[in-house]
């Protein structure tokens, strides 16, 4: 059994995606951030980055004592060596599936993470950082538009961890200020992932828990977006 810490956000929704489609039985841990249950000692121990998702697998390869995992792209590389699913199978596909998985990390994530800051959350609307991040998400859509212009999937013609990464990020594009229909190669990705059982069935998880949650309070803005070293700091 595998424990999933959660809340329902794009890096969230990346790894009901993959238990889903994989059937891995996973039972969720609900992490409201908001409420600032990431600082929580316990679950520090797990994810010392102070940041959800993270998973314990109870019964991982080894044999040995259950195995912790923060950041969802370790997350599913972990995942997909232990099933031996959407990961490649030779050093080249796993070399092209790892390239994208970077970007998205790097890129796709932090850009449209912080653009969905400034344009959504922030108290003060400052228009030079939010052009700044709608023109840099924009940028990174034009990439993945073009790096899909001849192959089905980001790595090719298979599915792969690739995509179950960057798909949650592109989700919420109408609160990036972006534009689907100007993309038409992500919009045919886009649209075929949205369709598959396991990723209709990932998004009812975060629905539910979505429905049953309030609106985030200028509080709980404040817990979210007013981290310093003094969250994790050892308590003395």
């Amino acid at each position: 059994m595998i424990d999933l810490y959660y809340w329902p956000t794009p890096n969230g929704h990346k790894i009901t995606l993959f238990l889903e489609e994989t059937g891995l039985p996973y039972r969720v841990q609900q992490i409201n951030i908001g409420k600032g249950e990431q600082f929580a000692p316990d679950f520090l121990e797990i994810a010392p980055n102070n940041r959800m998702p993270a998973i314990v697998d109870d019964a991982p390869a080894d044999g040995g004592a259950p195995q912790s995992v923060f950041e969802s792209g370790a997350i599913l590389i972990y995942l997909a060596l232990k099933t031996g699913r959407f990961y490649g199978e030779t050093p080249r596909e796993r070399t092209e599936i790892l390239q994208w998985l970077m970007w998205q990390m790097g890129g796709l994530g932090p850009m449209a993470g912080q653009n969905h800051h400034f344009s959504q959350y922030a108290p003060e609307k400052i228009p030079y950082a939010i052009d700044r991040y709608v023109k840099e998400t924009n940028r990174l859509y034009g990439v993945l538009d073009r790096r899909l212009a001849d192959r089905r999937f980001i790595a090719g013609d298979d599915y792969t961890i690739a995509d179950i990464a960057a798909y949650p990020w592109i989700v919420p594009h109408d609160r990036q200020g972006q534009r689907l229909e100007d993309f038409p190669n992500i919009l045919r990705w886009f649209a075929e992932i949205g369709e598959r059982p396991a990723t209709i069935a990932a998004y009812a998880i975060g629905e539910k828990i979505r429905t049953t949650s309030q609106p985030m309070t200028d509080e709980e803005k404040t817990v979210l977006f007013g981290q310093t070293a003094a969250s994790v700091a050892p308590v003395a």
